[in-house]
């Protein structure tokens, strides 16, 4: 079964979402009203709407770090995360974890790096050399 998946959350300016999902992120917005507005996230579908970010804190332990709960993201080919990365970098993005490798040489290593949006909520990206190896164990 193929499928897309769909989050909706709160941000508190559409114009500073647009700014920062389409333009830093590169994402293709979808459809919008004065209240919400639609990106498509790496093949699947967010819709931000106006109103309060849901709060977060560093509680997740993923080996020796605390990342913030709950957050969201998407796991890429390890080429297009390290393009990614790249973009953010050159955007000035300030990172809660900088893009790095974990779990180096054992099952599911992967890069990652954790960021936040302009209203505080967490993004995660992944990137892996083959999605085989998303569910290693």
């Amino acid at each position: 079964m193929q499928s897309i998946f769909h989050l909706a959350f709160n941000v508190t300016d559409l114009a500073q979402a647009r700014r920062f999902y389409g333009d830093v992120l590169g994402c293709a917005e979808g459809r919008s009203t004065d209240t919400w507005v639609d990106f498509d996230f790496f093949g699947h579908q967010i819709s931000l709407h106006l109103g309060e970010p849901f709060k977060t804190a560093r509680t997740g332990h993923v080996g020796d770090k605390l990342v913030p709960m709950p957050h969201f993201g998407i796991i890429l080919q390890l080429d297009d995360w390290q393009a990614l990365a790249g973009r953010l970098q050159a955007a000035g993005t300030a990172f809660v974890l900088e893009p790095q490798v974990r779990f180096q040489g054992q099952p599911g290593e992967q890069s990652t790096m954790f960021f936040l949006d302009p209203f505080g909520n967490p993004i995660e990206v992944k990137g892996f050399k083959s999605f085989e190896s998303v569910y290693a164990a």
